[in-house]
């Protein structure tokens, strides 16, 4: 039967997808993009974020999780509402990794689908930050699928999610920031669980410009295929994943200014500062990334000005970068002065095609310039399971112990064999009371579930 509504198409591929469904190159990626997220998360819990917020906005408080086409963050809004439900859910029937594989990439995928519904999606976005509003809609489906609802009630919850959508751009390099996806993963949770209380919302909400398409001006929805002949966005397009904490289009920048700096340092020890006359990036036009001088760690990871320069003295970018006692550096601050932004015409405000291209000039007049295309870890260029597996141990080594650590990539490299998530969860847990999920989830009576 073919579907008129878009709505209930989605509501349709999120109640049939089985696991019968995920291709092997679905499976690889998703499986690298948990164990990078978990990682991301245990790193965000040493944040002042995360201190003065709850739990709920861990994932993404180091802006290191992983970047999609078009922009968004996928991970961070599904990933801790499936982990949540598994320890709340009953033991019987067990909850596997491959069902986790499952609710996981259905989460993914429903945010993939509606972002290539808008061309404006393709660009960096400028009026709203992405996961707050499609994570919110991942995290719904995500969570919709592990419960088990009916095609009616995934309908209902993706109604009822649209509502919760949305945080402004104003908030992006700000300690606000995070709270973005944390919002969305519970929003997400909530509208599951208010749908699943009969609430009712618009069964078309995705179809109408003044439904889903508010948040976009050129939104043009279609109805997606049936389960059954289903083909993965994932399958086409790899996520991109960050080899430090700070917006994606700085890592073009990071990579430009490691190059230029071997031209500056052929004779010398530390890099000629006196030198230099000025510093030229031509990057997209994007004005929440313009930051000429940064006062805080969450402005720092929002200015290519910083990035190029703290590469230009230091040679690498890590975490500690970011810490206040390394943005006020005199030399960091002397090389600011002499920034300046050039946004060339053919460099247009999207992850899949921008460049980098940066020029120093010395006072002697000599002039070296470098252009990144593609940065390592972009997913034209991936990172190695090698060096992936390198960021997770970086990111969890203060946290857990190193068997600990070792045990938890073994698991997840091998997730789709794991026959209970709870030997994954158990590892996971710190100890805490339970959750603003779990004190939610008790009330209600879960419905069985089959996912197979």
């Amino acid at each position: 039967m073919k579907l008129k509504s878009v709505t209930e198409s989605f509501a349709r591929v999120i109640h049939g997808l089985k696991v019968g469904h995920l291709t092997d190159n679905v499976i690889q990626r998703s499986k690298r993009m948990i164990l990078d997220t978990l990682g991301v998360g245990f790193l965000g819990t040493s944040t002042e974020v995360f201190h003065k917020a709850s739990e709920y906005s861990k994932i993404h408080s180091m802006d290191f999780d992983d970047t999609w086409h078009p922009a968004t963050h996928p991970s961070g809004a599904v990933l801790p509402v499936l982990l949540a439900l598994s320890e709340a859910l009953p033991p019987s029937p067990m909850f596997s990794g491959l069902d986790l594989l499952l609710a996981f990439n259905v989460g993914i995928e429903v945010q993939g689908r509606l972002m290539n519904f808008s061309k404006e999606a393709n660009d960096i976005p400028k009026r709203f930050h992405p996961p707050s509003v499609v994570g919110t809609l991942g995290s719904a489906a995500a969570a919709s699928k592990i419960l088990g609802l009916s095609t009616t009630k995934c309908q209902e919850a993706l109604a009822i999610a649209v509502s919760h959508g949305g945080a402004p751009m104003a908030n992006a390099a700000t300690q606000t920031k995070p709270l973005h996806m944390g919002n969305a993963a519970r929003h997400g949770i909530e509208a599951v669980l208010l749908a699943m209380l009969d609430l009712q919302g618009n069964k078309q909400v995705l179809d109408m410009q003044t439904g889903f398409g508010a948040f976009y001006a050129n939104y043009s929805p279609e109805v997606l295929p049936n389960p059954d002949s289903y083909t993965w966005l994932l399958d086409q397009q790899d996520v991109a994943f960050k080899r430090f904490p700070a917006h994606l289009a700085t890592h073009w920048v990071a990579d430009t200014a490691a190059s230029v700096r071997k031209h500056l340092l052929t004779d010398r020890a530390t890099l000629p500062i006196d030198h230099i006359e000025k510093i030229v990036l031509r990057i997209p036009d994007v004005q929440y990334v313009n930051r000429p001088f940064p006062d805080s760690e969450y402005e720092a990871r929002h200015s290519f000005q910083y990035v190029a320069c703290s590469m230009l003295l230091d040679g690498s970018i890590t975490v500690p970068s970011f810490y206040k006692h390394q943005i006020n550096r005199p030399e960091v601050r002397e090389l600011l002065c002499k920034v300046e932004l050039e946004h060339p015409r053919d460099n247009l405000p999207s992850f899949n095609t921008l460049y980098c291209e940066i020029s120093v000039t010395l006072k002697d007049g000599a002039t070296f310039m470098e252009r990144s295309d593609t940065f390592y870890g972009h997913w034209r260029e991936p990172l190695s399971q090698e060096d992936l597996q390198a960021k997770f141990r970086a990111n969890v080594s203060r946290m857990l112990p190193c068997d600990t650590v070792e045990r938890l990539i073994e698991i997840v490299d091998n997730l789709e064999d794991l026959e209970d998530c709870s030997m994954l969860t158990t590892l996971l847990r710190e100890p805490s009371t339970p959750g603003m999920v779990q004190k939610s989830i008790q009330h209600l009576t879960i419905p069985q579930y089959n996912l197979s």
